[in-house]
């Protein structure tokens, strides 16, 4: 059966492909955030994954207010993005992953989860970029499965519902016949808002307890509500719903491999893990 390899956990702000495109990654206020992803590359060509789910929310390319499901699946033969009025460059396509997307769309449906399922789709910068980080050649080398989640049109859905959406996505790859390597990794985050009267909020000793949790007590941001993580981590903040999700694909015991917080970029705390499962 195939094997879920770990999680990665990555912010995804716009401004991190304007800074790849003009090639200043060494600049000193970029230089902390693209300096935590050398030990992620290194365990990325150990590790060697064949697929990457990706769970992520997307900001108006493919969905917008007015259509927005609350969890959405693709299941397409490839993926592409478009100009979203950030100034960041398109990248190649991504490859689809069509057995992985179906058994995986019909294992969550079997547990109860109502998905929209998306044969065409284009995935945003919450999936693009991350890539990038990933592996800067953009040379793919994994096929890919985008998991959708809606952080942006309320009501939302709950920091335990995503929980079991991640156990289910972990359950789903353990059942898939072959060996393939998948990793999944969420996007998003940490701390943040954009507008309003809490324009440039950053909260960081709720995001670094929150980022002890995912290893220490997984479940422990499960009792917020929506509207407690937006006060606790900004209306953006509620990203850090991705990372829930990919982190309890894992299962009950992970350990981390490595982590760095930077703040600020583009008023976002910044933040990164890299986590393996842990057997029992």
């Amino acid at each position: 059966m195939a094997q879920l390899i770990g999680a990665i956990t990555t912010s995804h702000v716009p401004a991190i492909g304007g800074a790849i495109a003009r090639r200043v990654q060494h600049e000193p206020y970029w230089k902390p955030f693209f300096d935590g992803f050398v030990p992620v590359r290194e365990w990325l060509a150990r590790a060697r994954p064949d697929v990457v789910v990706m769970v992520y929310n997307d900001h108006g390319l493919n969905f917008f207010l007015d259509k927005m499901p609350t969890f959405a699946v693709g299941a397409a033969p490839e993926y592409r993005n478009a100009d979203e009025g950030w100034g960041i460059p398109t990248m190649p396509p991504f490859k689809g992953d069509l057995d992985l997307s179906w058994h995986l769309i019909e294992s969550l449906v079997g547990e109860d989860f109502d998905l929209t399922t998306c044969q065409e789709m284009q995935v945003d910068h919450a999936f693009t970029l991350p890539m990038a980080l990933l592996w800067p050649d953009q040379d793919w080398p994994v096929t890919t499965v985008p998991v959708c989640i809606n952080t942006v049109q309320f009501p939302l859905p709950s920091a335990g519902r995503c929980y079991r959406l991640g156990e289910a996505i972990g359950r789903a790859v353990a059942s898939l016949p072959g060996d393939a390597r998948v990793l999944v990794v969420g996007t998003g985050g940490l701390s943040h808002q954009l507008d309003g009267e809490r324009a440039g909020f950053i909260n960081k000793d709720f995001d670094l307890r929150f980022m002890e949790s995912l290893t220490t007590d997984p479940r422990w941001a499960t009792q917020f509500s929506s509207h407690e993580l937006v006060r606790h981590t900004g209306t953006q903040g509620v990203e850090l719903l991705m990372w829930l999700t990919a982190r309890a694909a894992l299962g009950p015991k992970a350990k981390q491999v490595h982590a760095n917080y930077h703040i600020p970029i583009s008023n976002t705390a910044a933040g990164l893990m890299l986590m393996e499962p842990l057997a029992g």
